[in-house]
């Protein structure tokens, strides 16, 4: 009916079709918004792609919709993850792997006194060190964390692109921080130069 307009009047062309003025009227009007909706969908569809495809398929509704934002595109995270929806982008799961420490070292190995019991009957009697890295969009992160086997929670973290031993020491400080300096807990790790170093065992 839109296209007969300039030929012919709404009450005439009401009348051929068998509708209503109002009817008609009220057609053009909200298919005028369905298409500006549309329209917009697909400008946001388009930014929402283009992120995703600039971080390599790693990023996820929250980190696209900060950086929407950061360029005035205000837009929730809910309307993000729809259009990620819509076109069928999953973002890739990062990457954790088991890192493999240098234990053929000549520093100083103290005695395992967790003996294989990872059991802890009250928080801070006994904390696990541990690295992994993880790949990220700006490429591979060590990550050295310390758990209190009592709760199975990470205490304290660290993350950097190096694997050192300044990277276990801060995860360590952190832990010692965050749970008041505690006294006679066990810190269990593997024998690695890292965990082994003078200055991790400073702070022990």
């Amino acid at each position: 009916m839109l296209e007969h307009l300039l030929y012919y009047s709404a009450v005439r062309m009401a009348k051929v079709f068998a509708v209503s003025r109002s009817g008609f009227y009220y057609w053009i009007k909200h298919r005028h918004k369905a298409i500006q909706r549309e329209v917009t969908r697909q400008e946001l569809d388009t930014k929402v792609k283009e992120a995703f495809d600039n971080s390599k398929g790693r990023d996820g509704s929250r980190r696209i919709q900060k950086e929407l934002a950061e360029n005035g595109d205000s837009r929730n995270v809910k309307t993000i993850a729809a259009s990620m929806k819509r076109q069928d982008l999953t973002p890739k799961a990062a990457r954790k792997f088991k890192c493999t420490t240098d234990s053929k070292h000549k520093m100083p190995v103290a005695p395992n006194l967790l003996a294989q019991d990872f059991n802890a009957e009250a928080p801070n009697q006994k904390w696990a060190g541990d690295i992994t890295y993880v790949a990220t969009s700006e490429g591979w992160l060590y990550l050295a964390v310390i758990i209190d086997l009592y709760s199975r929670q990470v205490v304290g973290w660290s993350m950097d692109t190096r694997m050192t031993a300044t990277l276990v020491c801060d995860a360590l400080s952190m832990a010692l921080f965050r749970r008041g300096f505690p006294e006679q807990v066990i810190v269990h790790s593997d024998r690695g130069s890292h965990y082994c170093s003078k200055d991790y065992r400073l702070i022990i």
